[in-house]
């Protein structure tokens, strides 16, 4: 009968100017989507050169490399009497465009550039590309001569149109054109188009995955059509982590779901469906509007069907129910699948992670563990990418990992790094959980290094600091924190650099870092300090969800040691003990809970607060608690806090972007390091407020 298509997205696992492994992952995933019956392969956003090129996309390498590689696929048999669907940039009368390229059999149908640009948040498209503003308008593309000596063509369509084929009409969005309150999806669907595309670069954040299925189905609900998503995966080379989930859906239902996380490079879903079904759902919910819509898309026509004469035996795919993560499991797969990523990419044999018996590193311990998991698992299901890289990674052709635990032991080294302020309870629960996962685990003395150090500046001043409780200053007291902090950064990179030597094994180690959002939010660490590393995995998540991380890992790997690190108060254990025991606590010493610090860092990220409009905010939210004279307190001494130590920010490690309200520099949280930090005219302006409620408040 001709009605029923079958067509592929996917998600690959790019990297940016990777572009001989990017061309073999492209022409794998068509290949795949041709063998599952498919007509159209879709994939993700620029995933010719990657993503996160950045300021690379500056460069005239870029854009020759590119063209390159796709002279490359249309020169490929296993491109043939398949549309492809690819992203790269393209430079059209001396401007950048972030493009999809539709291509068959050797002849480009048309470009189509992106029209409404990712420039929020971690994106800065606008930095390199320009958005293609003229609706519905085409031009003539003259192709270089490398594709011309491939396809013929002098000039192809580049601008707003779509596909006409024999059979149906294709319509394209790429990433943030689907958010924007313009979509392209519902001119589009008016006009006809039965068929509309996503390709997408879309990054993790916790509890982030609902929107796009959310915004993929009420795209098809209101007008009607089928709708695929592309998305890429892994880490492209930055902080961020592209988290797949490729998707089919017709009608406001999805039908085919792709994973969220998952180790594996190319992952192509496919689904069949009925083109009668979306024209009997219009006809009775969206014929009116369609009948009005005034001005057509520019139709580019091609001699080709999607469908085939004799498909009436051809089962369709059905709805099916989204499963969603809950965000412990996405702080156990996300920031995995990142890690893996980078120490593959890297060079790497493994990690190191200074490991303090507390929540935070404990968390950090407890994703490589994670991630071992993920990749026995990959290696069980016969995944020969993972398995070629984890014996690399090794330094062993012949290894096969037996279990988590086995290949934690052969890739994660962890040590307490012990001084005469640390407890004995700390140094058991650390030793506790490398031991149950897995992990090489050592326990270093750092009281000599430290000693040390005190007797050069003693040579030196003639003076020995003293801690507060032994009749010293502030300034003593801090000082005297922060050299054991920095002594255990030095002392993780030598052993990063040198326990595998010592064992007699190849390779270095990457240091993990272990300091959570809440904590760079207030600059609560030393600047150069164990939390200098390589990377971080924990950077980007609260310390409320680590605890409720923590309690997952529990139940999901049996690591009981995690009842006892949870049950303990955080501390830094950098001031002396008091009678053994830990006097020092690290909510204590912020002034705040961690809790409190959530909810402070939304308001001045997410809702833009500056301290009057959050004192005004938390006034209410917080009105069973704290007086308001109590409320702002707590947002003076945030941002004091916060405005001190901003500065830190310029050097924290680079971490899993995980949440919304980050604080990493440069990058996401573009604000100075360097403040007037008594905030003269916003405290002024709270204390004014206070004074104003306390009157109006009636007396009981």
């Amino acid at each position: 009968m001709g009605r029923k298509v079958t067509l592929a997205t996917c998600s690959v696992n790019q990297w940016a100017l990777d572009f001989e492994g990017n061309s073999e992952r492209i022409l794998q995933s068509i290949e795949v989507a041709k063998a599952h019956g498919a007509k159209y392969r879709l994939g993700p956003e620029l995933e010719i050169c990657g993503y996160g090129c950045a300021d690379h996309f500056y460069e005239s390498d870029t854009l020759l490399h590119s063209f390159q590689v796709l002279r490359k696929l249309l020169e490929s048999p296993v491109t043939q009497d398949i549309i492809c669907d690819v992203g790269m940039p393209i430079m059209h009368h001396n401007v950048r465009y972030n493009c999809r390229v539709l291509f068959l059999n050797r002849k480009i149908l048309l470009i189509r550039p992106k029209m409404l640009m990712a420039n929020y948040g971690i994106y800065r498209e606008m930095r390199w590309f320009s958005p293609w503003n003229q609706l519905r308008q085409v031009e003539d593309y003259f192709l270089p001569r490398m594709i011309q000596e491939v396809t013929g063509q002098d000039t192809v369509p580049f601008g707003d149109c779509v596909l006409s084929t024999k059979d149906t009409c294709i319509g394209t969005e790429i990433c943030a054109e689907l958010w924007n309150p313009r979509s392209p999806h519902i001119q589009m669907g008016l006009d006809g188009v039965e068929i509309f595309t996503n390709s997408s670069a879309s990054h993790h954040e916790l509890r982030k995955a609902d929107q796009r299925v959310s915004l993929i189905k009420s795209a098809t609900t209101k007008s009607g059509g089928i709708y695929l998503y592309a998305n890429q995966r892994g880490c492209d080379g930055d902080r961020v982590y592209y988290d797949g989930c490729a998707m089919v859906a017709i009608n406001g239902d999805i039908v085919a779901q792709g994973a969220q996380f998952s180790l594996n490079d190319v992952e192509v879903i496919t689904a069949t469906l009925d083109l009668e079904d979306v024209r009997s759902y219009r006809g009775e919910v969206c014929q009116p509007n369609m009948e009005s819509e005034p001005k057509p898309c520019h139709r580019v026509k091609v001699d080709f069907s999607l469908s085939s004469g004799d498909d009436v035996y051809l089962p369709t795919h059905q709805p099916i129910t989204w499963r969603f993560h809950t965000p412990e499991e996405e702080i156990s797969l996300g920031p995995a699948c990142w890690l893996w990523d980078y120490l593959r990419r890297s060079g790497q044999a493994g990690f190191l992670l200074p490991l303090s018996g507390g929540v935070d590193s404990s968390s950090t311990a407890c994703i490589v563990h994670s991630m071992c998991v993920l990749l026995c698992q990959a290696v069980a299901d016969g995944n020969s990418q993972a398995l070629e890289d984890v014996c690399r990674v090794v330094g062993d052709d012949s290894y096969r990992p037996q279990c988590p635990r086995e290949l934690c032991g052969r890739i994660f080294t962890t040590c307490y790094m012990a001084s005469e302020n640390s407890s004995g309870d700390t140094c058991r629960r650390a030793k506790d959980l490398a031991n149950q996962i897995g992990s090489t685990h050592m326990n270093i003395n750092i009281d000599t290094a430290v000693k040390g150090i005190l007797g050069i500046f003693s040579v030196v001043t003639g003076k020995w600091p003293q801690f507060c409780v032994n009749g010293g200053s502030h300034r003593e007291n801090l000082a005297l924190q922060n050299v054991q902090a920095r002594v255990r950064m030095v002392l993780a990179y030598l052993f990063a650099q040198l326990s595998l030597w010592a064992r007699g094994k190849p390779g270095g180690l990457l240091v993990l870092g272990s300091a959570n959002v809440d904590e760079s939010l207030t600059g609560y660490f030393t600047k150069y300090d164990c939390s200098s590393a390589d990377i971080n995995p924990i950077g980007g998540i609260s310390k409320i969800d680590l605890k409720s991380f923590l309690l997952y890992c529990v139940e999901q790997f049996q690591l009981t040691t995690l009842k006892g690190i949870l049950a303990a108060p955080p501390t830094a254990e950098l001031e002396p003990l008091t009678d053994g025991q830990v006097s020092q606590t690290d909510e204590a010493d912020m002034g705040m809970t961690y809790s409190e610090l959530s909810v402070i860092g939304r308001l001045r990220k997410i809702s833009k607060c500056g301290p009057f409009s959050m004192f005004c905010k938390l006034v209410h939210v917080w009105k069973d608690a704290l007086s308001p004279t109590e409320v702002a307190l707590k947002v003076r001494h945030f941002f004091r806090m916060y405005s001190v130590n901003r500065h830190k920010m310029t050097t924290v490690t680079p971490s899993y972007h995980a949440e919304s309200y980050s604080p990493d520099d440069n990058r996401f949280d573009l604000r100075p390091f360097l403040y007037n930090t008594r905030w003269t005219w916003q405290f002024r302006c709270i204390d004014e407020q206070v004074s104003q409620m306390a009157v109006d408040t009636p007396k009981q």
